[in-house]
């Protein structure tokens, strides 16, 4: 039988059979397929159009845009969709026809998104992903706005049969807002002004390859002609125009970072409709991505510098989601920014049966402070070498990198730590930037006790934890430095853990 939409969208309930339930995507949905190919060739097209004149190469390029407007027409055309039980049913091309049936169990996340033409046609672009694969199970450009959440609504139920006369689903419960001023705290703590920088670079190379260049030679003969100008001699002078220059660099990389924060960031909401969290966020293109609770696989809640003094921390998580290349569509942002009560409490509130934030944190060995050290040890001793024989004994500064490293190690033993309780394995780490990395016992799919030559030569090893989705950018989940006895003691009691529970994925 086909499964009805849910009543009141522009998704009607079908007939039975599946090519009853099949349906076409927006009549302009061509336009986006076309426009989202012809991005690689803008630069080529613009240059066409301002420097071009009249030769062949204009009618190779109009013949290429032409086979373009062809093919995306022809998407349109062969392209057809339906709902066929708790399966989605894809079908696609004329001369090369593919079938594709999607159970809905198989979906992991439904991502929705609209820039900002999808918001003037009242459309989206709809992926739904799984677990394994590095590309969309289906990707739909595009669907009327309506259908698009009709579908997401079905993807949510999973496939459970729901008539038409039965009530709509469950009204989104709200467990995370973030206000304007959120917001505008998130672009200080986050480093997003370095993407704007390099945008901003690639795009001023591309137009003109000596503009990046001129611009530092300019700014380099302004500082050393203001230096000259209130006493060359002066190394405070230097100091002063140096520290300056280096105040505002960081000023206007916080204030690109608030910008792109703002426009990525507002309205961010984060719901919770039965087992499915959503998260909406986006200021002129709009993203819209759900999940199960049941395919997180491991957390993260992080703690700079910079979150401390506004009382702040961000809690990220890992989904079974394998995609890399669309990291931004991805449910991995739980709270970008909240209070470190706000944090718990929402951890709390989706893991119900683990004790944090209460946890028994097990401290690792203070003595092994060193360790983190001497790998950068011999760096810093060839660079203070090179200084040295440029700037004389003021290059002598740079060994002062090794006291310094000393204390960061220090206070880095001091806080790490790990934990175990009935539902979670824990580890915590960090001093200047802190980290909590978490995953549920049910989520561990492998156990691993590596020992390198500096393990054996102090009898310690490293457990690692590995869960599935691991995110590029999510550091791993490992306990270092532990006694080699109690490294194996922990290893067997979680592998008779691992054998006993079944792995949820």
């Amino acid at each position: 039988m086909t499964e009805p939409l849910p009543p009141g969208t522009a998704m009607e309930t079908a007939s039975v059979s599946a090519a009853d339930a099949e349906r076409r995507l927006h009549p302009m949905s061509w336009l986006f397929v076309l426009l989202q190919q012809l991005k690689q060739f803008v630069v080529p097209l613009v240059a066409l159009l301002v420097f071009g004149r009249g030769d062949r190469n204009e009618l190779w390029s109009l013949i290429g845009v032409g086979v373009l407007v062809i093919v995306s027409v022809w998407r349109y055309f062969t392209y057809r969709f339906g709902v066929v039980g708790d399966t989605l049913v894809v079908r696609s091309g004329l001369l090369e026809r593919s079938l594709r049936v999607i159970p809905f169990a198989r979906i992991h996340n439904v991502a929705l998104e609209q820039s900002v033409l999808h918001r003037l046609f009242g459309v989206a672009e709809v992926r739904l992903e799984s677990a394994g694969g590095q590309k969309p199970e289906a990707e739909m450009r595009v669907l009327k706005l309506s259908d698009a959440l009709a579908l997401e609504a079905l993807v949510r139920r999973r496939g459970v049969a729901v008539e038409a006369t039965t009530a709509a689903a469950p009204e989104p419960t709200p467990l995370l807002a973030l206000s304007p001023a959120d917001i505008v705290r998130l672009g200080l703590v986050s480093n997003r002004g370095l993407i704007v920088v390099g945008a901003a670079i690639g795009g001023l190379s591309q137009a003109s390859p000596r503009l990046m260049p001129n611009l530092v030679e300019g700014w380099a003969q302004w500082l050393l002609g203001w230096a000259s100008d209130n006493g060359a001699d002066s190394p405070a002078h230097l100091a002063i125009a140096g520290v300056s220059l280096v105040l505002l660099v960081i000023a206007l990389l916080r204030l690109f970072s608030i910008v792109l924060a703002l426009l990525q960031y507002h309205g961010f909401k984060l719901s919770e409709a039965g087992r499915r969290l959503t998260v909406e966020r986006g200021l002129l293109a709009r993203w819209r991505t759900s999940a199960s609770r049941r395919r997180i696989q491991a957390w993260t809640l992080r703690e700079g510098m910079m979150h401390r003094l506004l009382k702040r921390r961000s809690l990220d998580i890992d989904t079974a989601v394998a995609e890399q290349q669309n990291q931004q569509r991805a449910l991995r942002e739980l709270a970008p920014v909240a209070t470190p009560d706000a944090c718990d409490a929402l951890i709390a509130h989706l893991l119900p049966r683990s004790s944090w934030p209460r946890l028994e944190w097990r401290a690792l060995p203070r003595r092994a402070w060193w360790r983190l050290v001497w790998p950068g040890v011999p760096f810093n001793l060839v660079l203070a070498a090179v200084a040295t024989w440029f700037l004389g004994a003021w290059g002598l500064l740079v060994l002062l990198w090794l006291p310094w490293s000393a204390y960061v190690a220090r206070r880095h033993m001091r806080a790490a730590g790990y934990a175990i309780d009935g539902e979670l394995v824990a580890v915590r780490e960090g001093w200047w930037r802190r980290h909590w990395r978490f995953a549920e016992l049910d989520k561990l799919q492998a156990l691993t006790l590596t020992r390198n030559p500096v393990d054996r030569r102090c009898g310690t090893a490293t457990l690692w934890l590995d869960t599935a989705g691991a995110g590029a950018m999510a550091p791993p989940l490992r306990i270092r430095f532990l006694p080699d006895a109690e490294a194996r003691a922990l290893h067997a009691q979680l592998s008779r853990t691992m054998a006993r529970r079944p792995l949820r994925w």
